[in-house]
C-alpha cells in the first residue's frame, strides 16, 4: 500500500458537516495533482463537481444505510470516452492508488471516525463504473479499520 503523506493532503469541510457529523449525507470528493502528488478531499453533504477535472480520476464516496447497518459506497470512474486499452490502464491504476485514497478519508475525517467508532467496521464497496462489462462492477474494498496507520 502506498503510504500516505500528511503534509501532501488537503481537506475542506463545506457548509452542513462538521469534523463529526452528520453520517448521512456526508459525501467525499477526493481528487489529486499529477504534477506535486498532492491529494484534495472535499466533504460536505453533496459531491463537490467544481474539483473534477477531465481526466475524471477522482474517487467519490458516501454514507449509506442499508440492511439496517452503515456502509461506505464509492464510485470511481473507469471509463465513457476512453476504448478498452485505456479503460484497462485506468482499472489497474484505480486498484492500485485505491489504498491510498481510503487511507486519505479515513486519516482525513479521523475525527468523524473517533466520534462515530462503529464506523470503522463498515464495510467499503467501490463501484468500478465502466461501458464495457469486464470493468463494470462492485468490489468489496474492507473496512475503514484496515485503512487505519495510527494516526
Amino acid at each position: 500500500m502506498n503510504r500516505l503523506d500528511p503534509d501532501k493532503l488537503s481537506v475542506e469541510y463545506k457548509p452542513g458537516v462538521t469534523p463529526v457529523s452528520p453520517i448521512i449525507p456526508r459525501r467525499y470528493t477526493l481528487t489529486h495533482s499529477d504534477e506535486t502528488a498532492e491529494l484534495f478531499l472535499t466533504i460536505g453533504p453533496e459531491y463537490d463537481y467544481s474539483n473534477i477535472n477531465p481526466m475524471r480520476d477522482e474517487v467519490l464516496g458516501e454514507w449509506r444505510f442499508r440492511n439496517d447497518r452503515y456502509i461506505f459506497f464509492g464510485r470511481v470512474y473507469v471509463n465513457g470516452e476512453f476504448g478498452p486499452i485505456e479503460a484497462g490502464i485506468r482499472n489497474e491504476i484505480f486498484i492500485r492508488e485505491l489504498p491510498l485514497a481510503l487511507e486519505a478519508i479515513r486519516y482525513s475525517d479521523r475525527e468523524f471516525f473517533r466520534y462515530n467508532k462503529f464506523l470503522t467496521d463498515a464495510n467499503i464497496y467501490i463501484y468500478f463504473e465502466s461501458s464495457y462489462p469486464k470493468y463494470d462492477r462492485v468490489d468489496y474494498w474492507g473496512t475503514f479499520e484496515d485503512y487505519y496507520n495510527g494516526y
